[in-house]
C-alpha cells in the first residue's frame, strides 16, 4: 500500500480527482452511443506518461491499456507497476506488447489501439504525431508539441489529415480542460471586462528533478535521461513548462497570433554543465497588430518566491488567474468570482476525447496546441538571440535542434550547443 501511495504522490492528485461529466457531452463515455472496448497505447513511460495512461484509464471505465513502449526498459517496467497498482482490471499488456527502443513507438502504431498517449520527450512528439494520425489513430498529445518551427509545421501538417480522417486529437493544454477557468474565458469572450488591451502571465518556481550520471551510460543515454536540461530535447524550460501560461494568452485573444516578439533571459542560478544549456529565467514581450500586449516572466531558481498567475485587463475591467490561490475572478463594472463547480482537468481532458470518439464527433485541438507551442518557441528565439523576431521570420526557420528520428542511436554524441548568448546566438 505504501507503493501505492507514493506512486499517487508523484503523479498528481489528479490520478485520484473524482471524474465529472464533460462540458461538451451531455452523457458519460461508457454510456455513449459506441459501446465499445476503446484500446489504449502508450508511447512513453516516465512520470507523465504513467499519470496520463492512469487518467485516462480512470475516465473511461470501458477504455484498456494494451501497449507500451519506451527507449528505457526500466522505465516501461516502472510506469506498468504502477499502473497495475492503481487500474489492474484495465491494464492488458502482457510482454509481447511491452516495446523497447527507439523504434517502439513503431509497433505501438502497428498494433490494434484505438487511442495513443504521446508522453515522449517533446523533441520526439512531431514525428510521433504524424505517424499515429498516418496509422489512424486518435492521439492524446502532450504539451509542448515541438522544439522548434520545423516541428510545429509538421505538427500543422498532421493535424490537417486528422480532420480529414475524423481522428480526434486532444492536447495536454489542462487548463483549456479545468472549468473555472472555461467559465472565465468565457466571459472575457462574452465581453465582460471589453476589449483585452494587455496580458501579464507569471510563472515562478524552484528548480526540478536530476539524474547523476551513471558508468554504463552513454551521452546520449544520459542526456535523454535528463532530458529537460537541454533545448533540443525539451525545447528550453519556457517551451516544456511556462506554454501553459502562454496558451492563456492565446486564450484571451481568441487564438490571435503575435506580429513580432521580443525577449531576454539568462541562467544565474543553474549555472553548472549538469544542467545542459537551457536558462532559468526569461521575460518576453509579445506585440500584436492592434496594439494589445502580451507580457510573459518566469524563472526557475531554488530558494526564489513562486507565483503562477495571469492578469488580463480589459476596456472596462481586469481578469485575474491566481492557480496557487485558486483565485478566478473579473474587477470591474461586472464584476464576478467563480464560485461552480470543481473538476479534475487531467481526467475531463480524456473524458471528453473518450466522449468525441464514441459519440462520432472528434475533438481536434492540432492546430491549437501547435500555435500555443509555438508562442513558447519564438519567446526562446528572441531571448537566446537577444533580437526582436516576427511571426512570419519564426515560423518559417528550418533551424531544427537535434537529430533526424533515423539517426537515434545509444552511441550517438549530439554536439549541444553552448549556453545562448543574446546579441551572439542566431536563430533564424
Amino acid at each position: 500500500m505504501n507503493e501505492r501511495r507514493n506512486f499517487l504522490k508523484s503523479t498528481g492528485t489528479a490520478i485520484i480527482g473524482t471524474a465529472v461529466l464533460p462540458l461538451t457531452f451531455s452523457v458519460q463515455p461508457a454510456q455513449a452511443s459506441i459501446n465499445k472496448v476503446l484500446k489504449v497505447g502508450l508511447i512513453g513511460c516516465g512520470g507523465r506518461g504513467t499519470g496520463a495512461a492512469a487518467q485516462a484509464l480512470k475516465a473511461d471505465p470501458d477504455a484498456i491499456l494494451s501497449c507500451m513502449a519506451d527507449i528505457f526498459p526500466d522505465y516501461l517496467e516502472e510506469s506498468y507497476n504502477n499502473l497495475m497498482m492503481v487500474s489492474p482490471n484495465q491494464v492488458k499488456v502482457d510482454k509481447t506488447n511491452q516495446f523497447i527502443g527507439f523504434d517502439a513507438y513503431k509497433k505501438v502504431l502497428d498494433s490494434d489501439v484505438d487511442v495513443v498517449i504521446l508522453t515522449t520527450p517533446p523533441a520526439f512528439r512531431p514525428h510521433h504525431f504524424a505517424e499515429a494520425v498516418a496509422a489512424g489513430k486518435h492521439v492524446f498529445c502532450e504539451k509542448p508539441v515541438a522544439v522548434d518551427a520545423a516541428g510545429v509545421r509538421a505538427v500543422l501538417e498532421a493535424a490537417k489529415k486528422a480532420k480529414e480522417k475524423g481522428l480526434s486529437v486532444v492536447s495536454g493544454f489542462t487548463y483549456r480542460y479545468d472549468f473555472p477557468k472555461r467559465a472565465l474565458f468565457e466571459k472575457i469572450s462574452q465581453g465582460d471586462i471589453g476589449e483585452v488591451r494587455s496580458i501579464l502571465t507569471v510563472r515562478n518556481g524552484g528548480g526540478l528533478w536530476y539524474k547523476n550520471r551513471r558508468p554504463d551510460w552513454t551521452e546520449m543515454e544520459y542526456q535523454l535521461r535528463n532530458w529537460y536540461y537541454y533545448d533540443w530535447l525539451s525545447g528550453d524550460y519556457i517551451v516544456e513548462m511556462m506554454v501553459h501560461s502562454l496558451d492563456l494568452m492565446s486564450w484571451a485573444l481568441g487564438g490571435q497570433l503575435p506580429v513580432k516578439v521580443t525577449g531576454t533571459g539568462g541562467r544565474q542560478a543553474r549555472t553548472e554543465p549538469k544542467w545542459g544549456n537551457i536558462y532559468d529565467h526569461f521575460a518576453i514581450e509579445y506585440e500584436y497588430a492592434n496594439g494589445i500586449k502580451g507580457m510573459h516572466f518566469s524563472r526557475q531558481q531554488q530558494g526564489s518566491s513562486n507565483t503562477n498567475r495571469a492578469e488580463i485587463v480589459g476596456r472596462e475591467g481586469d481578469a485575474l488567474i491566481d492557480i496557487g490561490r485558486q483565485t478566478h475572478a473579473i474587477r470591474g463594472s461586472n464584476s464576478w468570482d467563480y464560485e461552480g463547480e470543481k473538476n479534475n482537468p487531467y481526467e475531463t481532458q480524456h473524458e471528453e476525447l473518450f466522449a468525441g470518439i464514441r459519440t462520432g464527433k472528434p475533438i481536434n485541438e492540432g492546430e491549437l496546441m501547435a500555435n500555443s507551442t509555438m508562442l513558447a518557441i519564438i519567446g526562446r528565439m528572441s531571448a537566446y538571440s537577444g533580437q526582436t523576431i516576427s511571426w512570419e521570420d519564426a515560423i518559417k526557420s528550418n533551424l531544427t535542434l537535434g537529430p533526424k528520428m533515423e539517426e537515434y542511436d545509444w552511441d550517438l554524441v549530439w554536439q549541444v550547443p553552448s549556453v545562448a548568448v543574446p546579441g551572439v546566438t542566431k536563430v533564424l
